[in-house]
């Protein structure tokens, strides 16, 4: 007896099992014969029936164990490992995106580039369009230095992260200033940006205990910079885990829109592992700047949304 086995897609398994042409026949046959051949029916049917479960049976067994070996291979959601690091350890995982989006950070790359980071120096380079929806969409080149790899993943944009330590640095934007300066912006006109609901910190809850340490301007003016510490708080003990972070932001010319890169670690490794200098180092390095003008038009870059498939189906 024969069944056919529908494709998986995305993030769900969709299967059913039919009857071939030639069970139908078999099955319509005996039933319209005579009553002394009921038994013949139900004894072919019963067959049927065990054919049928045993198929389901081995192809329910076959993808549980497909699906188990894939989540094996990419990684598992740990808690303790997110609230460690601030992401699951393979974010690319079944379980690590299951029911998670991609959080906003409004970075949208131009069209024909990518962002990438020199091994040797740390330096970080991405070319970004703001405005993208009007009539005259600006390129903006962005830079900084890092000493961690970048994050690689359908849920980072710009972000250069430890995956051991969970320091690290990520690009955002702001949204419109609305010609407010820099130095009026109030504090929680980053912080709303910062730790909104769909932000990169929120991932997976949002922070609690945030407060402003420091918030001033750059010696050259063209920089906001506001020092912060926050928790996550963990969803197995309901420990709060403090983090400590740097955020600096500036408006490109040309702009009404500010381009943030905010870096932070755990406060334990703030104060005790070194991390205060690498972070302020990173935040040090930024700028963002017009793209030098060329004959090429400006367009966004257009990313379609990533397929998981299960191999071997």
């Amino acid at each position: 007896m024969k069944y056919t086995l529908l494709k998986v897609t995305g993030l769900g398994v969709v299967s059913a099992f039919t009857h071939t042409p030639e069970v139908t026949k078999s099955l319509s046959f005996h039933t319209s014969s005579k009553s002394t051949s009921t038994t013949a029916l139900h004894a072919e049917e019963s067959t049927h029936r065990r054919s049928f479960l045993s198929a389901a049976a081995a192809s329910f067994t076959f993808l549980a164990s497909s699906t188990a070996a894939l989540a094996d291979e990419q990684g598992a959601f740990s808690v303790d490992d997110f609230l460690k690091s601030g992401q699951v350890s393979m974010p690319m995982g079944v379980s690590g995106q299951a029911g998670k989006s991609k959080p906003t950070t409004g970075i949208i790359f131009r069209d024909g580039t990518d962002v990438s980071r020199n091994s040797k120096s740390g330096s970080v380079l991405a070319e970004i369009v703001m405005n993208s929806q009007s009539k005259d969409p600006t390129a903006v080149l962005t830079s900084f230095t890092s000493p961690w790899p970048l994050a690689k993943g359908s849920v980072f944009d710009i972000e250069c992260r430890d995956g051991s330590t969970g320091d690290g640095a990520f690009l955002s934007l702001s949204g419109q200033t609305k010609g407010v300066s820099l130095a009026d912006l109030p504090n929680s006109f980053f912080l709303d940006k910062i730790f909104s609901s769909t932000g990169r910190f929120s991932f997976y809850g949002a922070p609690t205990d945030i407060k402003v340490k420091k918030s001033y301007l750059s010696e050259n003016g063209k920089n906001r910079i506001i020092e912060l510490g926050f928790s996550l708080l963990s969803q197995s003990t309901g420990a709060e885990i403090p983090r400590t972070a740097i955020m600096v932001a500036t408006v490109p010319e040309g702009t009404e829109e500010a381009v943030l890169l905010v870096a932070s670690s755990t406060s334990t490794r703030w104060k005790n592992k070194g991390s205060e200098e690498a972070i302020r180092k990173t935040i040090a390095s930024f700028s963002a700047e017009p793209s030098p003008i060329t004959g090429m038009k400006v367009r966004a870059r257009s990313d379609e949304e990533p397929t998981l498939t299960f191999r071997n189906l």
